[in-house]
């Protein structure tokens, strides 16, 4: 099975539908996505739409930081955050909200634990930023759900942390488009980077795609209108540092 893995959306439907219409090209079987489906962008109510379609025809969702204070469950101390939540739930039908709530923070697919964040205690929101923080994850989804295959998103960079011969975790950063062999054996953590706000100083969109049958994970990114994307935020009156996050791809 070739899995497409979408996290950070972010409300960025210019991102989404670009993503979406790439990980067609690559000929993928089933759609996964990784939280923060909502926040910081000006397309909340479309990005919704789409993936509640996605997810009506089979799509395995997850609930990240981000979907949580659009329900006014989670707070954050970054004003940008607060204020795009707020706005966020306003635009949101209670059917949006309502499918929120209800998404669970972790699934169990393929042999694969899919999570936003951390698989260690995944409702604190815990950054994988490190080797010893994809350790922990790692060592919790063997225990907990017997799987050595974590996907997570939240950090908005793509980086796969593997395990070595030693069991210590290493850090691999990918080049997109190139598929990485992976161990059946040795526990994998990747952080698939964000579809709707890349943090790297590249605009380009980021995702990846899973081959459960040649083991391989490769990362994507794709160009999309992030020009148009980021005029919309500022014709929402959401914050400029949100838009400029777009321009600039940081």
């Amino acid at each position: 099975m070739r899995i497409a893995l979408f996290s950070d959306i972010h409300s960025n439907i210019h991102a989404l539908n670009a993503c979406l219409s790439h990980a067609r090209e690559q000929s993928t079987d089933q759609l996964a996505f990784l939280g923060d489906l909502v926040g910081y962008g000006a397309a909340p109510a479309e990005v919704m739409d789409v993936i509640m379609f996605h997810a009506s025809k089979g799509a395995w969702v997850v609930k990240g930081n981000h979907d949580e204070m659009a329900l006014g469950m989670h707070n954050t101390s970054e004003m940008e955050g607060s204020i795009g939540a707020e706005w966020t739930r306003t635009q949101l039908s209670k059917s949006h909200l309502d499918f929120l709530e209800n998404l669970p923070l972790v699934l169990n697919r393929e042999g694969c634990l899919l999570v936003h964040a951390s698989a260690k205690e995944p409702g604190d929101w815990t950054y994988i930023d490190s080797e010893m923080r994809a350790g922990l994850c790692v060592e919790v989804a063997d225990q907990e759900w017997g799987v050595n295959r974590v996907f997570t998103g939240h950090v908005h960079h793509q980086v796969l942390f593997y395990q070595t011969a030693v069991q210590k975790m290493m850090r691999f950063i990918p080049t997109p488009g190139i598929p990485i062999p992976l161990s059946k054996q040795r526990p994998v953590v990747a952080t698939i980077g964000s579809v709707g706000q890349p943090r790297d100083g590249d605009t380009r969109s980021m995702y990846a795609c899973y081959d459960s049958e040649q083991n391989t994970l490769t990362f994507h990114r794709v160009q999309y209108d992030f020009a148009e994307a980021a005029q919309s935020i500022r014709a929402a009156g959401l914050p400029e540092k949100l838009a400029h996050r777009i321009e600039h791809g940081r």
